[in-house]
């Protein structure tokens, strides 16, 4: 038995025993057979008219049926389309803020990163935030001063220092560095060894005469030049070139009349130049050789290096 659904001009009705010819009306087509050789017939009028009110799958086969798993696919998909257009929407937002507000600055901070790991290290994650990006630099700035890519190249450790028969009159210093000295290890110690020099040579390391050392500061304190021109001249006498072969350091000297003092103020600048440019092992005041340092050896192909005082 044939069973007919039909359409027309709004009007449905299903009969089982009707004998009508629905073909002959030319406004009313076959849309499917279905298995069971039931016929789906639909009117083209009415079909236009109820998809205008967004109701034309009331009459697929497809939509009617039970949902399956390619529907619930597709409207996944269209859920993630929208999710998707929304972040490239916000994207092209943060863009677009990106490309007209953002501050000059640190456009020019984010260029330099690209060719400078010190710097990319100091701003760390704050690469394209302004606000953290200011914060980081401010704090460099504040704990190293103006230079704030200056890296810390120095040691975190504390130099030794001790004495082997020690002669302040011929003696020589020896400087154990942490590796190789670059040349510019070389000028950083060679200057303060000469600077050293210059001022024990023009008599500054003078016991004798630390009165404002000795004086409160409380109130002003009053010097006394009559007594300082009348004390006792200490003077440097005489020091050689430094010397390094490797990772050791040497540097000849002659005290003179100078204090002990001199070397406590040497220390002090070597503890300063250790921590913050070169990290330097141990410092020995005496001796006549130490690690594996030759005497004689003085070819830049062995690792000799020397700084002229």
């Amino acid at each position: 038995m044939s069973v007919f659904e039909v359409i027309g001009l709004g009007l449905a009705f299903r009969n089982a025993t009707s004998t009508c010819n629905f073909l002959s009306n030319p406004g009313i087509f076959l849309k499917s057979v279905t298995p069971n050789r039931e016929f789906q017939l639909i009117s083209l009028r009415s079909r236009a008219m109820l998809s205008e009110n967004g109701h034309e799958s009331m009459f697929d086969a497809k939509s009617a049926s039970t949902p399956t798993a390619t529907d619930a696919k597709g409207s996944g998909t269209t859920a993630r389309s929208r999710r998707l257009l929304k972040l490239r929407e916000e994207k092209r937002k943060r863009e677009h803020d990106r490309l007209h507000n953002y501050p000059a600055w640190a456009k020019v901070l984010e260029d330099a990163c690209k060719n400078d790991a010190e710097l990319r290290a100091v701003l760390g994650d704050s690469i394209g935030n302004p606000e953290e990006m200011r914060k980081k630099v401010e704090e460099r700035v504040r704990r190293k001063g103006r230079d704030f890519t200056k890296s810390k190249t120095g040691s975190i450790l504390a130099f030794k220092v001790s004495f082997r028969d020690f002669n302040p009159l011929d003696s020589y210093i020896w400087f154990e560095l942490i590796g190789s000295p670059s040349d510019r290890d070389v000028d950083l110690i060679g200057s303060v060894i000469q600077s050293w020099y210059v001022m024990g040579r023009l008599g500054a390391f003078n016991s004798s005469n630390l009165q404002v050392a000795n004086s409160s500061m409380e109130y002003n304190p009053v010097y006394d030049a009559e007594k300082g021109f009348k004390v006792m001249q200490s003077s440097f006498h005489d020091i050689s070139d430094v010397e390094f072969q490797d990772n050791w350091g040497r540097v000849w000297v002659d005290l003179g009349t100078s204090d002990y003092l001199a070397i406590d103020v040497l220390l002090n600048c070597l503890t300063v130049l250790s921590s913050e440019y070169l990290g330097i092992q141990q410092v020995i005041f005496g001796g006549r050789r130490m690690g594996d340092w030759e005497e004689g050896m003085t070819s830049p192909e062995f690792g000799y290096k020397f700084f002229k005082v």
